[in-house]
């Protein structure tokens, strides 16, 4: 830590998250931003949220209640490759032309359509290889790692590398939707996919999904036919909360579901939408956000342990930086229960 550092002064704009002043090499944590939106369906805007969220957090002040002077934590920023925002604008013309001439009833089979669903798809899959190679190297190093996206399909290639080092896991999918449709508008790696991508992993033995409001036929199959999947639909959440159970309780059962290693997946989305207006696809209902710090706070309690994690579809609104300051709340909090319980591949 830079012995200039004032953890009770301005936030310094340094181009690292919180304004922390650590070197990647002097890091126990490192944050892999990735400003890429290309497969949004609903509306773009998740590409400049890394961005956003570091903007935002210099003015979060660093004291937190559960982990004893939370400043001194050891997270670093990595900044994103100008390649990568290149790419995002370059593919993202294709993907909507895709939305565009399904949405007016063209055939999904017709030639034209599915010589863009390639283009998107090569797009994605450079995403995919690139995330993957990034954090396989820091995980390599002895690091622990974590994403920002971008749009809910970016941290696939996290997932993967982390297969690699831990045989057996769960995940933890904070979300309003389910996110399980097989190449959604024949887009393979679409953010309405990466849960079902996710868990074409062996390694992967638990999906527990918090929060989900907004699903389709094909995504409510394959819950009822996968027993890795358990889903706390939103809906049962608020019926169980509205006849007089507790959060306690209910945040026992969801953490009692995980095995002992787990990766959480966050997307902003999941909260309710007045935290989270400027999301890609915000869904009315939703978890509170002092539910998803008890949450998180618990896991912590519980003892799992964290092998990695991803927040994604935080879109900065054009005159407001509410959802970025939630955003930026929110990585702070996975942040610190990634140094707290974390475990190094």
């Amino acid at each position: 830590m830079d012995n200039n550092f004032d953890p009770n002064g301005v936030g310094i704009a340094n181009g690292c998250y919180f304004g922390l002043p650590i070197e990647p090499q002097d890091s126990d944590l490192i944050l892999l931003s990735y400003p890429w939106d290309v497969t949004t369906s609903y509306r773009p805007g998740a590409s400049k949220g890394p961005q956003a969220i570091i903007n935002a957090s210099l003015q979060l002040d660093l004291y937190n209640s559960r982990v004893p002077k939370a400043w001194e934590s050891k997270i670093a920023t990595i900044e994103p490759e100008a390649e990568i925002s290149q790419r995002n604008h370059y593919f993202r013309p294709f993907a909507k032309g895709v939305i565009e001439q399904l949405e007016k009833g063209v055939n999904p089979k017709d030639h034209d359509l599915l010589r863009l669903m390639r283009i998107v798809n090569r797009g994605c899959e450079y995403l995919n290889n690139h995330v993957y190679e990034n954090a396989k190297k820091w995980l390599e190093t002895g690091k622990m790692v974590g994403v920002v996206g971008g749009d809910h399909s970016v941290p696939l290639g996290l997932v993967k590398a982390l297969a690699e080092k831990h045989d057996d896991f769960g995940v933890l999918q904070i979300d309003a939707h389910a996110d399980l449709r097989k190449a959604f508008m024949g887009l393979k790696y679409s953010h309405a996919s990466i849960m079902y991508n996710i868990t074409q992993e062996k390694s992967v033995s638990a999906l527990i999904q918090v929060g989900i409001r907004d699903l389709c036929q094909e995504e409510i199959d394959r819950i009822n036919k996968d027993d890795r999947i358990t889903t706390f639909m939103d809906e049962a959440l608020k019926k169980r909360e509205f006849i007089g159970e507790n959060w306690d309780t209910v945040s026992d059962e969801i953490i009692d579901a995980l095995p002992e290693k787990v990766y959480i997946s966050f997307d902003i989305d999941g909260l309710d939408p007045s935290l989270c207006p400027n999301t890609g696809t915000p869904v009315p209902g939703g978890l509170k956000y002092d539910q998803v710090i008890f949450l998180l706070r618990k896991i912590a309690e519980k003892g799992k342990k964290i092998i990695g994690f991803d927040l994604n579809e935080v879109a900065p609104g054009k005159d407001s930086e509410w959802d970025a300051n939630v955003g930026a709340r929110i990585l702070f909090e996975l942040s610190l229960l990634m140094i707290t319980n974390g475990v190094k591949a």
